[in-house]
C-alpha cells in the first residue's frame, strides 16, 4: 500500500494508501495479485511436508493484511491477530499456553526475546508482553502508526514507525532514549524499512531511498547515503524505499535491498560501495554462507554470490504469485504465496522440491522456522506448523 505523509493523521495516511494500490492494482479483488501469476506445475517432490498442528489465532491479519509476523523463542511461539488478541504456544505440539486481549489493534511483526514479546501498534503504541504469562511489562509511545517489528540490542529498542521516525525506547522501562527523524517522499509504500540493530549503531533504511547508520548512544547519524535514486515522472514511478530489513555478516558486510532500486553491498562501518546490482525487492534478503536470496518484485527467487554480487541461480517459477520474504529450513528455502501454499526450493541449485496447500485466504507474512520445522501464519489467522521430511 501506499501513504500520503503529507497529510496529518494515520488514520488519513492509510486510507489514502488503500485508494493509491487500488488505483496501482487494478482494482485486484482480495484474493488476486495485480499481475497475472504463473499457474502450478507439477514437479517431482523431493521433500514433503507433514503437518504437525494447527490452531487459529483471532481473526488474522484484517482486510489490511497487516504484517504481523509470528516470533519464536526456544519452544514458544508467539501469534497475534490485527485487533488485538496474542496468543503462546507450545512450539513442539501447539499447545495453547495464554491468551490475551490488548484491547487496541496490533499492525506490526512480533518480536521475541529474552523473556519479553514485543509489538506495535496502529495507534502508534509499543507494548512490552512478559513471555511467561502475557502481562503488560510496559507501554510506550511513538510518534505513528508501527509496521516494522520492533529491535532490540542488549539496552534498547529501536522502533521506525509509518511516517519515518526512528524512536529508541529502554528495553526494561520503555522509556523514551532517543529520537531520529528524516524528511519522507509524499508518496511511500504502505510499510517501513525495519532496523537492523546491533549493539553500537542501528541501520535505518528510509522512504526516499536513503540508508543512515545511527550511534545508539545518542540517536545521532554517523554517516547516511542514498542507495535508490527517484526517478520518471509520477510519483508512483519515482517510489525508492527500503522496505526491508539491511542484513548483516558476520564479516562486516551490509546487503541493502530497495524498490525500484538497486541491492547493494556496504562495508558496514564506513559506508563504502563493494558492489551494486539493479534488483528491485520490497523484502528482507536471506544469507546462507556465501549466498543472499532475494525475492524480486516479479517473485523471482535469485541466489547471489556475496563477495562479487553476480547471480548463481534464478527460478521464476513462482512469478507473480506474490510470494513471502525467504527462510530457511534444513537446506530449502520457504515461501508463502498469495493462494495459500507453501514453496520449498532448494538453496544451492535453485529447483523446487517441495509444495503444500496450507490456507486458501493466503499467505503475507513470511514463514518461522527452527531446524526443519515450520510455522506458518495465513492471513485469515490459520496457523500451522510443518515438518520437512526426508
Amino acid at each position: 500500500m501506499f501513504s500520503k505523509s503529507v497529510f496529518s493523521t494515520p488514520m488519513m495516511r492509510a486510507t489514502l494508501g488503500a485508494a493509491a494500490l487500488a488505483l496501482l492494482a487494478g482494482c485486484a479483488s482480495k484474493n488476486e495479485p495485480a499481475y497475472t501469476p504463473k499457474e502450478l506445475k507439477s514437479f517431482e517432490e523431493s521433500a514433503s511436508l507433514e503437518s504437525l498442528w494447527q490452531e487459529d489465532v483471532g481473526d488474522g491479519l484484517g482486510r489490511a493484511r497487516y504484517p504481523i509476523t509470528p516470533a519464536r523463542e526456544g519452544d514458544n511461539l508467539f501469534a497475534a491477530d490485527a485487533n488485538g488478541v496474542v496468543m503462546s504456544f507450545a512450539a513442539d505440539d501447539g499447545e495453547e499456553r495464554w491468551e490475551v486481549d490488548l484491547d487496541t489493534p496490533i499492525s506490526s511483526a512480533l518480536t521475541a526475546i529474552a523473556g519479553q514479546v514485543y509489538l506495535g501498534t496502529r495507534d502508534g503504541e509499543v507494548i512490552a508482553l512478559d513471555q511467561s504469562d502475557g502481562s503488560v511489562s510496559w507501554r510506550s509511545r511513538v510518534s505513528s502508526e508501527v509496521l516494522a517489528a520492533p529491535q532490540a540490542n542488549p539496552e534498547l529498542l529501536v522502533v521506525q514507525s509509518i511516517d519515518g521516525q526512528v524512536t529508541a525506547l529502554d528495553r526494561n522501562s520503555g522509556e523514551e532514549r532517543w529520537v531520529y527523524t528524516s524528511s519522507q517522499p509524499s508518496l511511500t509504500l504502505r510499510g517501513t524499512g525495519t532496523p537492523m540493530v546491533i549493539e553500537p549503531v542501528s541501520f535505518v533504511g528510509q522512504a526516499n531511498g536513503r540508508l543512515a547508520t545511527i550511534d545508539n548512544r545518542n540517536g545521532q547519524p554517523l554517516w547516511d547515503m542514498q542507495i535508490a535514486t527517484p526517478q520518471g515522472q509520477s510519483e508512483v514511478e519515482r517510489l525508492v524505499d527500503i522496505a526491508g530489513q539491511p542484513v548483516l555478516s558476520p564479516e562486516g558486510r551490509l546487503f541493502v535491498t530497495s524498490y525500484n532500486g538497486q541491492l547493494v553491498a556496504l562495508e558496514a562501518t564506513r559506508g563504502n560501495v563493494l558492489w551494486e546490482r539493479e534488483l528491485s525487492s520490497r523484502h528482507t534478503p536471506l544469507l546462507v554462507g556465501n549466498l543472499l536470496f532475494v525475492v524480486t518484485d516479479e517473485s523471482h527467487v535469485v541466489a547471489i554470490d556475496t563477495s562479487n554480487g553476480q547471480e548463481v541461480w534464478r527460478n521464476d517459477e513462482l512469478e507473480d504469485r506474490w510470494l513471502t520474504a525467504p527462510s530457511f529450513a534444513d537446506g530449502r528455502l520457504v515461501f508463502g504465496d498469495f493462494e495459500g501454499y507453501v514453496h520449498l526450493i532448494d538453496a544451492r541449485e535453485g529447483e523446487l522440491v517441495g509444495r503444500s496447500e496450507v490456507d486458501g485466504s493466503g499467505i503475507s507474512v513470511p514463514a518461522i522456522t527452527d531446524g526443519n520445522v515450520i510455522h506458518v501464519l495465513a492471513n485469515d489467522g490459520h496457523l500451522e506448523t510443518l515438518e520437512i521430511s526426508p
